[in-house]
């Protein structure tokens, strides 16, 4: 099998994706002869591991959601209808991102989004007459139950960006970009904004997390106020690998003490990246011990 690496550029790169998915999801059995052919191409070294990975990341993309991986309400940084320059601009500054959700005046509603380039003419004329209605764009709606294949279709048609992620109710549930999702193909996207080391662990909504492989127990324990202390492994990827019995493949799940963890990122060298959802009883039981 030929694999033609795609350029870096963001628009080339969501292309090439939304071609591959596109030709290989049409059912289980055309999938599992891919898979068996990546792994085969990779063991007679016509394919590097590191496309590989990709590939794989590729095909979990179709089986993940919205709510997998969109950044939850309460870390979202919004900026009020009303805000004066004055009141934003430290923010969009420090945060060094370049779209914003703007919401209404009572926090119910997001009415658009606030492009920090289209902010340049204020560094020119800070006395201008300004109002964020007048130059915020267009908003994208999704539900957490899409899935993450269709929206990188979507957001590579409509050429967005950034999409508001909603909840079965209409409520605001967090937001998701198109980074987001090339990450859980490609790995990590670094940028200058980027910072160095962040959480191991960082909670969604309704007890669903992501969790570093390398998240020691000590800290996983700590976060969970649980008590995993153990010999046999030392970070909650050694755990995860211990209740398997081998080196797990993008996909695989595993039940342990009330957590469900899911694989989202490995490689034939390691587990890097896992989903933990907590069982809602456990947490209940937790919860009434303390």
């Amino acid at each position: 099998m030929n694999a033609e690496p795609p350029s870096q550029k963001p628009g080339n790169l969501a292309a090439w994706l939304h071609r591959f998915l596109g030709r290989f999801f049409r059912n289980p059995d055309e999938r599992k002869q891919l898979i068996s052919s990546i792994h085969d191409a990779e063991s007679r070294h016509a394919i590097d591991p590191d496309t590989v990975a990709m590939m794989e990341g590729a095909l979990l993309v179709s089986e993940m959601k919205v709510r997998d991986i969109m950044v939850p309400r309460s870390e979202i940084v919004f900026i009020d209808e009303d805000a004066t320059p004055a009141d934003f601009l430290p923010e969009i500054i420090e945060t060094g991102h370049s779209r914003f959700p703007v919401f209404d005046d009572k926090h119910e509603h997001v009415l658009g989004i606030l492009l920090a380039k289209d902010l340049l003419a204020l560094a020119s004329d800070p006395g201008e007459s300004f109002k964020i209605r007048d130059i915020m764009r267009p908003v994208a709606f999704v539900p957490e139950s899409k899935r993450l294949n269709i929206l990188l279709r979507e957001f590579r048609e409509r050429r967005n960006h950034l999409a508001v992620v909603v909840d079965e109710y209409g409520g605001l549930s967090g937001l998701v970009t198109i980074e987001d999702v090339i990450e859980q193909i490609v790995g990590e996207i670094d940028d200058e904004h980027d910072l160095a080391e962040e959480d191991n662990i960082r909670r969604h909504r309704d007890q669903r997390y992501t969790v570093k492989a390398r998240t020691t127990i000590e800290e996983f324990d700590e976060f969970f106020d649980v008590d995993w202390s153990s010999g046999d492994f030392d970070t909650v990827g050694g755990l995860v690998i211990s209740e398997l019995g081998h080196l797990p493949q993008r996909g695989e799940e595993v039940e342990y003490e009330g957590f469900s963890f899911k694989v989202l990122r490995a490689d034939h060298r390691r587990v890097r990246l896992l989903r933990a959802i907590r069982n809602t009883s456990s947490a209940a039981v937790d919860a009434d011990a303390d």
